[in-house]
């Protein structure tokens, strides 16, 4: 590098505001945004299950949270014309901190003969649901702020060292938001004999904590020169904002084979998004239901832990494989390893064994063989976004990601509840097929050179 190009550097650096390094703050952004998401997408799920609210209702409410992530394309503009990138951050941290205090002082404590019936109203959480609905609009926000930040408060070669370094921290926040809270609940479970006062205290520790992050942001976070609204004149600029997503919404829907795209972003996950949502409820139900009859503590590990590690280092090898042979030459086996891993559920159901590491094993085969097919799934809406509205393209590709959990996940617990978990897992293990035949269709039309190195 000459002198000038040093210069220009230097300049540059000191235009964004580097005057903190990553490490101070990388980390625990995205422990911050990962965080949020698990308690309302995962905590919702084991507190209601635990709570005696029937898999159907819990399935279908617990759903509904997800639309925040499935719809935020839509207010995007607004975080980019209204204040800065980093006020949103602080902003939405202070917003999901006062919404996990609320949760904690206003949680419903059902008795223990209502719970123990499995029939829990879930009208008697509306509150709950309200106060996690804020929490998610919060989050998915936080979301759009903190991935815009990220390429605001430091140079590109920074942004490209720690690329890593946020998807680990985010990871971290999902085997605390999985793990660790929930065996927490269990172990407070186990001693106090209450089960809904254990997962109040567990909320109560994750608004100490988020308190703690925000806190720590409010002062930590650089502010950086180019974290700056778009442009000036706010209604205007809303206004474009809304233009350049129809306008990109536009030029999608007419891209070529975007039907055989759309089937294939809604349909390959199929069997997941049906076991994602009966996973946790399954392997804490009581064996006369059908389930495992796992402490709370043991889901904790068994599925937060070690299932997250698995899913994990799946997409760490699913990765590093697709990018050598490349997406067509790896489509088949990622198909392969999303859909075979599941029948460790059908044989859980089935057997019903009580050697937790046996149980263990079969978690992570499937969690492992997600994440190595998920791969496929990324890349795929990678291909398909190419172009002149990449960007814009692959949001939208998101939403359909996000679409693709949400209308399974609507109807599975009411169909487990109508066929009991044995027929429910080989009903997962049909839906494969859906997930073979958009293969099919999709590997006809691949570029054989894209993603290999």
């Amino acid at each position: 590098m000459n002198t000038e190009d040093q210069k220009n550097q230097a300049t540059t650096e000191a235009a964004i505001g580097v005057e903190k390094s990553p490490w101070w703050w990388v980390p625990t952004l995205y422990f911050a945004e990962g965080v949020p998401y698990f308690v309302v997408n995962n905590i919702s799920v084991m507190m209601f299950t635990k709570m005696g609210v029937p898999n159907g209702d819990m399935s279908f409410f617990t759903t509904l949270l997800y639309f925040p992530w499935f719809l935020k394309g839509i207010w995007s503009p607004i975080v980019d014309v209204v204040k800065t990138k980093r006020w949103w951050i602080v902003a939405m941290q202070v917003v999901m901190t006062a919404v996990m205090i609320l949760l904690t002082l206003t949680l419903p404590h059902p008795s223990a003969d209502v719970i123990g019936s499995g029939a829990t109203p879930i009208s008697m959480f509306t509150l709950t649901l309200v106060l996690f609905i804020i929490a998610a609009f919060a989050s998915a926000t936080h979301d759009i702020a903190a991935d815009g930040y990220y390429m605001l408060a430091h140079s590109q070669k920074s942004q490209a060292a720690f690329i890593g370094i946020r998807s680990v921290f985010y990871r971290v926040a999902s085997i605390f938001g999985q793990g660790v809270l929930v065996y927490i609940a269990g172990k407070l479970e186990t001693h106090y004999g209450d089960i809904p006062l254990s997962w109040q205290i567990t909320i109560g520790v994750s608004a100490a904590i988020f308190f703690l992050i925000t806190l720590y942001h409010l002062f930590v976070l650089p502010r950086s020169a180019q974290d700056t609204p778009r442009v000036t004149g706010e209604k205007i600029d809303f206004a474009v904002g809304i233009r350049e997503f129809a306008s990109s919404f536009v030029t999608f829907v007419k891209k070529p084979q975007v039907l055989l795209a759309i089937a294939f972003m809604l349909l390959y996950r199929l069997p997941e998004g049906f076991l994602i949502k009966l996973c946790m409820p399954f392997l804490v139900h009581g064996t006369a239901e059908g389930g495992l009859g796992l402490s709370t503590e043991d889901v904790g590990m068994v599925y937060g832990t070690y299932g997250v590690l698995a899913l994990t280092i799946g997409g760490i090898l699913g990765g590093i494989y697709a990018s050598r042979v490349g997406l067509k030459a790896s489509l088949w086996v990622n198909a392969a390893c999303m859909t075979l891993p599941c029948l460790t559920f059908v044989y859980l159901a089935i057997a019903q064994p009580e050697n937790i590491w046996v149980i263990s094993i079969a978690v992570a085969i499937e969690q492992f063989g997600y994440g190595f097919g998920f791969t496929a799934y990324m890349l795929y809406m990678m291909y398909f976004s190419e172009g002149e509205f990449k960007t814009s393209h692959y949001a939208i590709c998101t939403a359909f990601m996000a679409l693709s959990m949400m209308l399974p996940g609507f109807v599975a617990g009411y169909i487990q509840e109508a066929i009991g978990y044995v027929n429910f897992f080989w009903m997962v293990m049909v839906c494969c097929i859906a997930t073979l035949v958009v293969t099919y269709f999709v590997d006809r039309k691949i570029d054989p050179e894209y993603g290999r190195k």
